[in-house]
């Protein structure tokens, strides 16, 4: 009897130990399988990403951002004659738009700031300066076609419609409009380097840069209205506005050099009372 009893336990524990044996190889293959599921999706949506071209590099599609974001700004400005109050909201709208993507800056001025003070290398400001060049060139263009397709007045009470464009610059008083819009901008730029700041949250910057335009535009606009003359703070606006000729040196001096000259002195005041500050 002793001996079938030993038997029989022999047994049950050898049935109970394949058992736990067969229990504990599930639960590993279940955990294989739980743990290779998320990388074999992966995989097959990179594989599908490559088929559809959809892989670029964060540049790429900063530089999109920019082009599209600059685009718009200019359109805006050009469809609301440049008043600061619709300026304001426009750039808010494009910050809030691409601002995740690019940062934002839709100003060549502002993307020289934010080089001299060593936010972005050389070959990015040089390509995102560029690609808002491009979109504000696409604003005016496409604007222009609008303005040509339209009838011409039948009446001598008609106007022909015009797009809204800079007012030529004063003889002999060019110094005035350059000091201005270095001013302006100045301002600007100091709105910007704060809004610019990788700890600032996304709506807060954008009404940070859209304010910041706006006291730019209404300090240097007084100024250079008293000589009859339009201040644009974007040298990329200034192109979509016809500003930018080559027949003087002053145009290109006061909108591009000057514009950022100002944004320059505006990101190094700024990081200068933030250092300040922070000792």
């Amino acid at each position: 009897m002793a001996t079938k009893k030993a038997a029989s336990n022999a047994k049950k524990s050898t049935t109970n130990r394949s058992v736990a044996k067969k229990q504990n190889t599930t639960k590993v293959t279940t955990v294989k399988a739980v743990e290779s599921h998320p990388i074999h999706r992966a995989a097959s949506t990179g594989n599908v990403s490559r088929r559809l071209g959809l892989m670029r590099t964060p540049l790429v599609a900063a530089l999109i951002a920019e082009f599209i974001g600059t685009f718009i700004f200019a359109g805006a400005v050009i469809a609301s004659s440049g008043q600061p109050l619709y300026v304001l909201f426009a750039l808010v709208g494009v910050v809030l738009a691409i601002g995740t993507i690019s940062g934002g800056y839709a100003n060549p001025a502002l993307v020289i700031g934010a080089w001299v003070t060593r936010r972005m290398s050389g070959m990015r400001a040089i390509a995102y300066i560029v690609a808002q060049v491009l979109g504000a060139m696409l604003a005016l263009a496409l604007l222009s076609a609008f303005v040509h397709a339209v009838p011409q007045a039948t009446t001598a009470y008609s106007n022909a419609p015009a797009l809204f464009k800079v007012a030529a610059l004063p003889k002999d008083h060019e110094w005035f409009i350059f000091w201005s819009e270095l001013v302006g901008m100045a301002i600007f730029g100091f709105a910007a380097a704060s809004a610019l700041r990788r700890e600032t949250k996304r709506l807060t910057a954008a009404l940070t840069l859209g304010l910041g335009l706006f006291l730019g535009l209404m300090v240097a606009g007084s100024a250079a209205a008293y000589l009859s003359a339009t201040t644009v703070l974007n040298p990329a606006v200034a192109v979509a506005l016809q500003g930018i000729n080559f027949t003087s040196i002053w145009p290109i001096a006061i909108y591009f050099v000057g514009t950022s000259i100002g944004a320059v002195i505006g990101f190094v005041l700024f990081d200068y009372l933030r250092a300040a500050e922070k000792k």
